[in-house]
């Protein structure tokens, strides 16, 4: 129980301000989380008491650790001054030596003798070696227990890598240096590692050498540690590379050693060996021997105490809390039903075997507008029948409470309190109870009214739908993709083609838009398009042409998209629109155009008919003349072969010139088809040049020209660009005739540059007179139909010249040119793109001949 007051009533006349913090935040606390927290009070104390143990053992412990700790410190630096005392001793015999070499007090036997004398005398050198200056060994004794090392020969020089680097870092220094730990070659030993001292020869000033001492780093570990070290520790001397050169570190524990909570570490500590530095270190690790205070009596003693005690709390600790957690499982419970009674939005009723009401959930009664209270315990007829459907739904009644109701639930009329009514579905199912046996029924009611209506709705518009695609003037079909089934075809397209899904499929494959076909396997129900993203392909896919349709005898524009079908798949919907007479009267207008254009030819011809005979007479007279005057010749007998050659040469060059002019002449007035080729701007300006020269002759106005180099090609239809440039150029002369301008001022020029208008790249024509210009009223009439400023003009040629270029993606204008304020003349100018737009209208235009431009 609680250790607190819980009780109000006892503090009634206690002052607030005097009630501790702590009693007033307990009451503030609601009555589960208090059991919770008394709950919790045992499993405190138990992680109390194992708190204060293991921070006891633990404090023992640690204080046994650092004493160890010290200890292994103060002996590895004791054994560290040992050994560098011994070898500064060896250095200084070394160096004794060396000065006795370097003064030439000793020759090469005497120096043997002390070699031989201090390797004996001290069992850690191995070998004591004389160098010259140049590497090359002058003496050398080696220990007989040296066995890693062999005998060195005097007068060979010393093996690259052979001193680490030492010998020349003595040279340089002028003192002695010691080396790195290398590593030997030794038969009986894995390991076996020697130590060099390099001592520096100084003959008056001059370097003469080395006196090389090598030491054994395992006789280094025997003779210069003490033995008491030894035997206290594992002693080991490492390179800075961790690796053991002599001595052996204690084994590592096992692996059921390492779980004890007792087992640690032991201590350990190492330094570098001075004087050779930071590659030479001396490591001492302690034995494990005994567990101290940890391995004692009473450390089990109170071990297997607080193991009992700790058994004991959390026993209770458990008990308690399964009690609390049982409570707060069955208020959870409760709570969690009772939530989802409140949120659910189908009505539960539940109904005794005798038809009485049992249960209700406030959905129900929202539903009916009426209270639990007045629904539960009621019997048959419930106050939600309608009066007017009571006998149905008491038959309904007895078919529930018999289980003859239908699994897919059945539709009633439900009446609200306020006398409404609305219709609802109701599912009926047994009610057992946890015995498993029937209690009664429980029913489910479900508002349809909304979906009602809305299906309703639907079923309304999808027959509007059908009705507006019935009576089209269009054929409607959609088929799924890589099948012929049709999914709906209107009633056009069964008048046209009998329902068949072929036909589907034959005016897809006309209009250019792959279908897919299955085959084998894929004959099944499953979409071959499953999976493919069908938003990208709805939204982008379009496919417009036109076909004739033999068995129909009509021509028909079928457009063809991709939709998503209701039931998912990707189709394909095909919408075909008969456009026979379109295509009547586009054939019929096409038919006028060409002939149009062959009148307009033929009206340049005719107004051009004076000139073409004035520019024929010429070559013909000459012809006549060179005739006549070799007939002359001939009978005189004053002519040789080879004037006769020349005569005959030019005779028929005046032949060839007046049959170019008839070609000329001929090509331009010939009825053609429209023919859109790739074509030479130069070739096509110049054949358009020859044929106007002629007219520009007659009315004695000069013609000039300027074309820009490198031109590139366009696709045109050459006679109809070479017709407006013709009927441009004829109108430029007749307007400069016409205004009676001075033989000097009669010119016409021609120029051809490449553009980039709005971004697109086309060749600009430009023809400019000196005439009088336009007025405003003929500029805003320029391009009418039938309009002309000439008595004898029929107004039709600007029309067609602007209709030939507008076919052409291109754009015909005029415009004045000034000096000043005074008119000096017009300039016409039109551009053909360099690529043509690709768009239906362009793509149409090719089937209409283009109109042709005549004399305005």
């Amino acid at each position: 129980m609680s250790q607190f007051p819980l009780s109000p009533s006892t503090d009634a006349t206690v002052n607030p301000a005097s009630v501790p913090l702590w009693r007033r935040w307990w009451r503030k606390q609601s009555p589960s989380r208090q059991d919770r927290f008394i709950a919790l009070g045992p499993l405190f104390s138990v992680v109390l008491f194992l708190a204060a143990v293991i921070a006891a053992f633990g404090y023992l412990r640690i204080e046994e650790i650092d004493r160890e700790q010290q200890a292994v410190t103060r002996d590895v630096e004791y054994a560290q001054q040992r050994l560098r005392l011994r070898l500064l001793e060896r250095q200084e015999q070394l160096m004794r030596i060396g000065r006795d070499v370097s003064n030439k007090e000793i020759d090469v036997e005497e120096f043997l003798i002390q070699a031989e004398a201090l390797v004996n005398q001290n069992p850690e050198l191995m070998a004591i070696t004389w160098i010259d200056n140049r590497r090359r060994i002058k003496a050398s004794y080696v220990s007989p227990s040296a066995n890693a090392m062999g005998p060195r020969t005097v007068g060979e020089p010393l093996r690259l890598g052979e001193t680490d680097g030492t010998y020349e870092l003595a040279r340089d220094l002028r003192q002695p240096v010691y080396s790195r730990p290398l590593l030997l070659q030794d038969t009986r030993r894995s390991n076996a590692a020697s130590l060099q001292l390099q001592v520096p020869l100084d003959e008056q000033g001059r370097f003469a050498g080395v006196i090389m001492g090598e030491y054994s780093v395992d006789g280094l570990l025997r003779f210069g540690i003490p033995t008491e070290i030894t035997a206290k520790y594992a002693v080991a001397l490492v390179d800075d590379k961790e690796t053991v050169l002599a001595g052996n570190l204690p084994p590592a524990r096992n692996g059921a050693a390492r779980w004890l909570p007792w087992a640690e570490d032991a201590a350990k500590y190492e330094i570098p060996v001075s004087p050779v530095g930071n590659g030479l270190l001396i490591r001492a690790e302690g034995y494990r021997a005994s567990q101290g205070v940890v391995g004692s009596g009473f450390f089990w003693l109170v071990s297997a105490l607080s193991a009992l005690t700790v058994w004991m709390l959390l026993g209770n600790w458990r008990h308690t809390r399964r009690r609390v957690q049982a409570q707060e499982a069955l208020q959870t419970e409760t709570h969690f039903r009772r939530a989802m009674e409140n949120s659910m939005l189908t009505g539960m009723r539940a109904l005794d075997l005798q038809g009485r009401i049992t249960y209700v959930n406030p959905a129900f009664c929202q539903m009916t507008g009426l209270t639990e209270d007045e629904l539960v315990g009621c019997t048959a007829p419930f106050p939600h029948w309608p009066e007017s459907e009571i006998g149905t739904l008491m038959g309904r009644l007895e078919d529930e409470l018999h289980g003859r109701t239908p699994a897919g639930g059945f539709e009633v009329r439900v009446k609200r309190k306020n006398g409404n009514t609305f219709d609802a579905r109701l599912y009926v199912s047994p009610l057992i109870d946890p015995r498993g046996q029937q209690t009664g029924w429980m029913t489910s009611m479900t508002d349809i009214t909304e979906p009602k209506r809305i299906r309703e709705e639907l079923t309304a518009s999808y027959e509007r739908f059908t009705t507006v695609l019935e009576g089209l003037d269009a054929a409607v079909s959609v088929a799924p993709m890589g099948g012929s089934e049709l999914l709906f075809a209107n009633r056009l397209y069964r008048s046209w083609f009998g329902g068949q899904g072929s036909s589907h499929v034959n005016l897809v494959a006309q209009v250019g838009v792959p279908t897919l076909n299955p085959s084998g396997d894929a004959q099944d129900a499953v979409d071959d398009m499953a999976g493919f993203p069908t938003e990208a392909l709805t939204d982008a896919l379009t496919a417009n042409a036109e076909i004739f349709v033999p068995e129909l005898a009509k021509w028909l524009e079928v457009r063809s998209r991709y939709l998503t079908w209701v039931d998912g798949r990707l189709a394909q919907m095909v919408i075909a629109t008969d456009i026979t007479p379109r295509r009547h009267a586009e054939e019929q207008a096409a038919q006028q155009n060409e002939r149009a254009q062959n009148a307009s030819r033929l009206i340049t011809m005719g107004e051009m008919a004076s000139s073409v005979a004035h520019e024929l007479n010429q070559p013909l007279t000459a012809i006549n003349n060179y005739c006549n005057g070799m007939v002359s010749r001939i009978k005189a007998n004053q002519i040789s072969n080879d004037d006769l050659l020349v005569a005959l040469e030019k005779t028929a060059k005046q032949a060839w010139r007046a049959g170019q002019i008839i070609q000329r002449i001929r090509a331009f007035v010939k009825r053609s088809e429209p023919n859109r080729t790739s074509a030479d701007v130069a070739t096509l300006v110049s054949n358009a040049m020859e044929l106007a020269e002629i007219e520009l002759r007659r009315h004695h106005v000069r013609l000039t020209h300027h074309i820009a180099a490198r031109l590139p090609d366009v696709m045109v239809d050459r006679i109809l660009i070479e017709q407006v440039l013709i009927n441009l150029m004829k109108n430029a002369a007749e307007s400069i005739a016409q205004s009676h301008r001075p033989t000097a001022q009669r010119n016409v020029e021609l120029q051809v540059l490449p553009k980039q208008i709005n971004g697109q790249n086309v060749v600009e024509f430009s023809v400019l007179d000196s005439g009088r210009g336009l007025t405003p009223e003929v500029m805003e009439r320029l391009f009418e139909a039938f309009y002309s400023t000439k008595a004898e003009g029929m107004g039709i040629g600007l029309k067609l010249c602007r209709s030939i270029v507008e076919s052409h993606q291109g754009r015909l204008e005029a415009v004045n040119l000034y000096n000043g304020d005074d008119v000096i003349g017009c300039r016409f100018t039109f551009w053909i793109p360099l690529i043509p737009l690709t768009s239906p209208a362009a793509s149409a235009t090719d089937t209409i001949t283009a109109e042709t431009a005549g004399s305005s």
